[in-house]
């Protein structure tokens, strides 16, 4: 009698090495997918920003009007609420900033004019016998190279200094007050028709959900922006006035164009700091004889600095809206790589905007994450 074989033999279950093998093919389909898929993503961000280097005199005004908008709308929308027309309340609004910004210019003006005519032989004739003690080893030990390198070598005629010349601000005086008068319009136009903007933007979503998803991304971002620059501005404005009144209490000449330089350049962080410091450096061993006074202002705008970057800054802007300070060289160098002295001003807004907008973005809480501090 034959024994009869199980139903379930002809039937061998699968190995593990047999599942393994099933199981990588469809990660070797996937990896030249991967690989392609990063390769166009890296290309898109390529195009992306030569195409907005390209486009740097569009969109700049745009940008720079944009953040401004921001950072006075909660003027225009305090009037708002106590039934003013926005028409009314930003032409009043921008008049304020129109006479501000040309008293300001009016200010200061001949006073940077001045010391940027007198910098070349300020420098030569004051500066460079100062600090010539400190740089007599350096011009020994570049002597001794060229001796051993030969007098075979061609000496090269000394650069001729550069020098200021009126006729260049005059020449780009008109690109200014174009660029000026457009950003001006820009800023004027969104505080007017920035609710109407964001009302047609809900109408174009497809639900009910989604309109109250963007209605409540647009509102946060719109509010919490604004706060951050109305609030930055305000800061950076109080330096200014401080490191003016210090200086004319050292009896630094024209302390009011220091103060402002001062207020304009924490635009630009850590970067906009170090540079006002070399500068009042310079400036004040220019002025002074001493070596105390003479760096007593650099010092005094140092300190100021340290306060308001360690102390009262993160103190007022909270830590939702503190960013790395690696993130924000990286950006910096980005940005003022692409536009230039704009871009540098413009990128920690920028930063601070991507930011909250990856908040509320689903996926891309990671990048808020990693430029958070």
């Amino acid at each position: 009698m034959t024994q009869e074989r199980p139903s379930g033999e002809s039937r061998l279950p699968a190995t593990p090495g047999d599942a393994a093998e099933k199981d990588a093919r469809p990660l070797e389909l996937r990896r030249p997918t991967q690989a392609m898929s990063l390769m166009l993503t890296a290309l898109l961000v390529l195009a992306l920003l030569y195409t907005l280097a390209l486009s740097q005199t569009l969109v700049v005004p745009l940008m720079l009007a944009m953040f401004l908008g921001l950072g006075l709308n909660p003027l225009v929308a305090s009037a708002a609420h106590l039934h003013i027309p926005r028409f009314l309340s930003a032409m009043v609004v921008m008049l304020a900033v129109a006479g501000g910004s040309v008293g300001a210019v009016t200010l200061l003006a001949p006073p940077a004019v001045k010391w940027l005519q007198q910098a070349p032989s300020a420098i030569r004739h004051d500066l460079a016998p100062k600090i010539k003690p400190f740089t007599r080893k350096l011009d020994e030990a570049n002597r001794a190279t060229q001796s051993l390198v030969g007098s075979g070598t061609r000496h090269t005629a000394a650069p001729r200094p550069a020098r200021f010349d009126v006729w260049d601000v005059i020449a780009i005086t008109p690109r200014v007050l174009a660029f000026a008068l457009t950003v001006g319009l820009l800023v004027f136009f969104f505080l007017i028709f920035g609710d109407r903007m964001l009302l047609k933007l809900v109408e174009v979503s497809p639900s009910f959900a989604s309109k109250r998803h963007v209605v409540t991304i647009v509102r946060s971002i719109q509010a919490e922006v604004s706060r951050y620059i109305f609030t930055a501005t305000c800061i950076n404005f109080t330096l200014g006035a401080l490191t003016a009144l210090i200086l004319w209490g050292l009896k630094m000449p024209d302390p009011l164009l220091w103060g402002g330089l001062a207020a304009l350049a924490n635009f630009v962080p850590y970067v906009g700091a170090i540079s006002m410091t070399l500068v009042l450096t310079v400036a004040g061993s220019m002025h002074f004889d001493h070596l105390l006074n003479a760096l007593a202002p650099a010092l005094s705008f140092a300190a100021l600095t340290s306060v308001e970057g360690n102390l009262v800054t993160p103190m007022i802007m909270g830590r939702r809206m503190r960013l790395s300070p690696v993130a924000i060289l990286i950006w910096l160098l980005l940005w003022a790589w692409i536009w230039g002295i704009a871009g540098a001003l413009l990128a920690v807004p920028m930063l601070t905007t991507v930011k909250l907008i990856a908040e509320h973005i689903r996926g891309w809480e990671w990048f808020a994450h990693l430029v958070g501090r």
